[in-house]
Formats: C-alpha cells, structure tokens, sequence
C-alpha cells in the first residue's frame, strides 16, 4: 500500500512539474520564418506570452492597454512580449493588417494549428504567461481592465 501511495505522489509530481515547461512546439513569425518557445527563452531570461485571436475582444483589449505602456516595461525591464495568434486559416489574414492597425510594436507569432495553445491546456484565449529560463513561472487566463499592472508587477518579481 504505502508502494502504491508513493508511486501515485511521484506519478503526480512529475505531471504538476511537466507542466511548467514549456512545450516545444513550431510557431510561424510574421515574415514566415518558423521559431519556438523553447529557442526564444533560451536567448531571453524572462518573456511574456500572450495567446490571443482577431476575433477575441478581451485579447484585444489587454494588448491594446499593455501596448500603452509596453515601453516603459521594455525600458525598466527589457522584457519581450510575443503575441501568439490563434488564428485558424479563415481568420489568420486578419493578423497582420489589425497588428500595424493598432500599432503594436510586440513580437507576433502564429500558432495556426492552435499546437501551442493545446499543449498549454489553455481552453479559451486570452492566456498571458510569464516564462523564465524555459519555465512558465506565471499564467493567468481572461482580462479585465487593470490586469496589465498586476502582469507588470509579476514580471518585475521574476527579474
């Protein structure tokens, strides 16, 4: 029994602890090149992740208000932000003119085949993460107003 018990801890930890790296999934950038999570945190020690689509308005809402003060972030905390489009092949055309549209300046990527959000069990978008050295040190799922200073403040805790 205490086998059993012990066995069904480990097996347990080792899925609570798995789900704190980051999957290494293929993500497209705008010029088509193809990338991933785990590359880009292995050249950066901490990056926000943000999972959104054209057609989520709390996704665009919380991009819109951190693009307010996205470089006074960037200049406190060198922090990048990668917007991952969730965008599906009926809606992806919509990525790049709504991008320069609202003028953010945060590193797009798509996720067309929604891999990313999968792996990450997000069930609905937005979900922003935090992610230091290849681990995901922070998640939170939806957006209201003022979100974006309780995201900042996260990420100057793992600076």
């Amino acid at each position: 029994m205490k086998n059993l018990l012990f066995v069904f801890i480990l097996f347990f930890s080792l899925i609570a602890s798995a789900q704190n790296k980051i999957p290494n999934t293929q993500l497209k950038t705008l010029d088509g090149n193809t990338t991933n999570l785990v590359d880009i945190s292995k050249e950066n020690d901490l990056i926000v992740v943000s999972l959104w689509a054209t057609w989520c308005v709390p996704c665009k809402n919380e991009l819109d208000a951190i693009s307010e003060v996205y470089s006074d972030w960037q200049d406190e905390t060198n922090i990048i932000l990668y917007a991952v489009s969730v965008d599906d092949s009926r809606t992806i055309k919509r990525v790049k003119p709504l991008v320069n549209g609202k003028g953010w300046e945060f590193e797009i990527l798509f996720d067309p085949n929604n891999e990313l959000k999968r792996a990450l069990g997000a069930a609905t978008v937005p979900v922003t993460l935090i992610i230091k050295n290849g681990e995901i040190v922070y998640r939170h799922t939806g957006y209201t107003p003022g979100a974006e200073d309780n995201l900042y403040e996260e990420i100057k805790k793992h600076l």
